[in-house]
């Protein structure tokens, strides 16, 4: 008999576990990570979370709790997206966490004490204004000022263009598959141009109310589907246009608008390539709360003029850069806060966003093929147009469809979820100007429009 035959069942089984078990393989597997969780880690966060769900005693006004959650839930479903195989590549990781929590949560297939304190911590904090401020003030900073100068003036081409050829595009279509040509305009092209929901879709369906003589929740409801559904199909084509440019390299700019922007670009990465070009956390902590102060700015700018404070904090933070008030340790600053959050908090956040703001019933219902076929031809118009004309006045074309196409999103959620699929959140400031002002003057135009129709 061999020595594994003398063994008894106890001795065999320990031998097993001490095999499976053993420091070599803790280690393994400490080395291994759900997004940036090391998944020993993520083990223990699972198990804790889901005790203190059982148990009823989530706290959702303990930081600490939020954060947990959120990074173990947006983590989980980017590592879902990333797992299938195909859809991985058209954005999958950012659909998945958009809009599986948005499913979840109106077929109530998660607890109350788990969905209740996710709702209540965005909604009284705001978290998303955090990222935007982050990465805004911290691209911009960290750009080149001709750059800059340059990127702003060109941008604006492409977007004026891409919204008169889409405006028209979707109308005709709209025509063509049977639609009314007043729903069209002011229920399906005017909305999903109009900057998103807080800034877009809430003052339409108020200026709507007002001049129609309906009730602005039923107006409200009829404007949403085409944002949430212009979004995503904007995620799609801007994962498609990353892959894009991995086979057309001479399209793209790997989130640079301008050529002089990829070749300044590509010497930073150099030049930070090196031990001492690495931010100091002083220096990260100062230009975060630089980027709060501008953010403040435009806090007071808004209740005192009605700006839109994302908007004035960024003309702020371009102002500081064009008159060369950022130091070296500023600029170093800027690139680790920018990283530091486009790396660690976007999955998180739009984990919280989807479970929060988008409203799943209001999608179905209005799921019908001219209705589709119509908000597609809206984007892929928008986006083809900023694709074309970009390139004819210098810029990357595939960062200046990207850029266009946020014209048609939701707002700094929706920038941030188009950005994320096409691995370009460097694009951010200019996103902004095309999601907020491109919004604004949309929503003026089309209250002017319908109250003279009316």
């Amino acid at each position: 008999m061999n020595k594994r035959q003398s063994m008894t069942f106890k001795e065999l089984v320990l031998k097993r576990y001490k095999e499976y078990f053993s420091l070599k393989t803790l280690q393994a597997l400490s080395r291994k990570s759900i997004g940036i969780i090391p998944l020993p880690v993520y083990l223990i966060l699972v198990a804790c979370l889901a005790t203190m769900v059982l148990n009823h005693q989530l706290m959702g006004n303990n930081i600490c709790t939020m954060i947990a959650l959120l990074a173990v839930c947006g983590y989980t479903c980017s590592a879902v997206g990333q797992a299938i195989p195909f859809f991985r590549r058209i954005g999958g990781s950012v659909i998945i966490v958009t809009f599986v929590p948005a499913y979840l949560v109106a077929h109530q297939l998660l607890p109350a004490d788990f969905v209740l304190p996710i709702q209540a911590f965005w909604e009284n904090n705001h978290p998303i204004y955090l990222f935007i401020v982050a990465v805004i003030v911290g691209s911009v900073l960290s750009m080149d000022r001709q750059v800059l100068i340059q990127g702003f003036i060109k941008i604006f081409a492409p977007l004026l263009m891409g919204s008169i050829v889409a405006a028209i595009t979707g109308t005709l279509v709209g025509l063509a598959v049977g639609l009314d040509l007043f729903h069209i305009i002011f229920f399906i092209v005017v909305p999903i141009m109009a900057g998103g929901l807080g800034e877009g879709a809430i003052p339409l369906s108020i200026g709507y109310a007002k001049i129609l003589g309906q009730p602005q929740g039923d107006l409200l409801a009829q404007v949403l589907p085409a944002i949430i559904f212009a979004n995503l199909f904007v995620i799609i084509l801007a994962a498609a246009l990353n892959l894009l440019g991995r086979y057309y390299p001479r399209f793209s700019g790997d989130g640079c608008l301008l050529k002089t922007d990829k070749e300044k670009d590509d010497t930073v990465k150099a030049e930070n390539s090196h031990e001492d070009a690495r931010p100091l956390l002083t220096e990260v902590a100062a230009t975060g709360m630089t980027a709060i102060s501008f953010y403040l700015i435009g806090v007071l700018t808004h209740q005192l003029f009605g700006w839109p404070a994302p908007i004035a904090m960024l003309l702020i933070a371009i102002l500081v850069k064009l008159l060369n008030l950022v130091s070296p340790a500023m600029h170093q600053g800027a690139i680790g806060l920018y990283h530091f959050f486009v790396k660690v908090t976007i999955y998180p956040l739009l984990f919280a966003a989807g479970m929060t703001i988008i409203p799943w019933d209001k999608l179905t219902a209005a799921f019908n093929l001219p209705f589709i076929v119509t908000v597609f031809a809206t984007v892929i118009s928008l986006m083809a147009t900023g694709f074309l004309v970009g390139r004819k006045v210098g810029l990357f074309p595939i960062e200046a469809a990207i850029v266009t196409g946020c014209h048609s999103g939701m707002g700094g959620s929706g920038d941030i979820a188009i950005l994320s699929a096409a691995h370009r959140l460097s694009l951010m400031p200019f996103a902004q100007i095309s999601t907020r002002i491109g919004g604004v003057i949309v929503v003026i135009i089309a209250l002017l429009a319908i109250g003279f129709l009316n």
